[in-house]
């Protein structure tokens, strides 16, 4: 593999994620970048396209500000598959060329491009103060390294509208009634711009399935209230078994509104969140190279079960 792109050893911004994307799609012709939107302070949601094939594989990451380090597993793993599409080779044991011609990949490596940048200590200006004003109001939650939500206070994978009124119910029995550093499911389904042009994103689409990037657990959550989409524990027990992660059921408490949920209710197809890495976020960049090596199959084997089974 030449030089490498994505880096793996410092705290993402908004900034150092859009370089990264262009200087993939400089190097790797074949990557498309478009924009669907933009956070509240104006960075643009980007989405990467690699593929031909008619069916698609859509990955989101950093939906939680403090869960950045998802930004850079979905990145190099971008890297390296354009890498093996280029150079004719395999990714995890799977043809890429092959990969390329049957499946669509779309990522989206920063869903809240804002709060990541708050967490990490580059964003400034009043929305970072304001951003404090509202921490102080739960200070049972460290900041920033606690920080979930968008820069308003709005967690934005509890803001899809997939049993949006139940999640409210059960975050404001918890004490998050209002913007918070996490658990605040917003004032109406979709009112953060952020999920709200992923949702629009999504509807002009015609994904065949979805991962949803997380972390702490080592889990793989899948289904939503019952529905079951066709193949999709099946497809999740190989990515349980590429990665090494443990198919799960999600916690009641955290088991409405997010971007997962939304999906499978709305399509009736498989959509899985993926939650990587076990400790307190953010987890530290040393814990990077373990959670690509399970995810690196993991993500492999996700395009190879869409070209497969759906």
């Amino acid at each position: 593999m030449t030089e490498q792109i994505v880096p793996t050893t410092v705290p993402y911004s908004s900034e150092l994620m859009l370089r990264v994307l262009r200087r993939l799609v400089a190097r790797y012709d074949f990557i498309r970048i478009e924009s669907i939107g933009k956070s509240v302070a104006g960075s643009d949601l980007q989405v990467l396209q690699l593929g031909q094939g008619e069916k698609t594989l859509f990955v989101s990451a950093a939906h939680h500000a403090n869960e950045w380090i998802t930004t850079p597993v979905v990145l190099k793993f971008v890297e390296e598959y354009a890498d093996a599409v280029q150079t004719g080779t395999q990714i995890a044991g799977l043809d890429a060329a092959a990969l390329w011609q049957a499946v669509r990949l779309i990522v989206l490596p920063m869903v809240n491009p804002d709060g990541v940048d708050l967490v990490n200590g580059f964003f400034k200006g009043v929305l970072q103060e304001n951003a404090g004003f509202i921490a102080e109001n739960y200070p049972a939650v460290p900041y920033p390294d606690g920080w979930k939500a968008n820069i308003l206070g709005t967690d934005l994978n509890l803001n899809y509208p997939a049993g949006w009124v139940k999640a409210r119910r059960l975050k404001y029995a918890a004490g998050f009634v209002s913007p918070a550093p996490r658990d605040f499911v917003g004032f109406a389904p979709l009112s953060a711009p952020e999920s709200r042009f992923l949702y629009e994103y999504t509807l002009r689409q015609d994904f065949s399935m979805i991962l949803a990037y997380h972390t702490q657990g080592n889990f793989i959550y899948w289904k939503y209230n019952g529905y079951e989409p066709a193949h999709s524990l099946h497809i999740g027990e190989l990515l349980a078994a590429a990665s090494g992660y443990s198919l799960e059921l999600t916690p009641e408490y955290s088991s409405y509104a997010g971007y997962k949920d939304w999906f499978i209710k709305n399509f009736d197809r498989p959509g899985y969140t993926i939650e990587c890495g076990q400790g307190v976020s953010p987890l530290p960049l040393s814990d990077f190279d373990g959670i690509y090596e399970a995810n690196r199959p993991l993500l492999a084997t996700a395009m190879h079960a869409v070209e497969q089974f759906l």
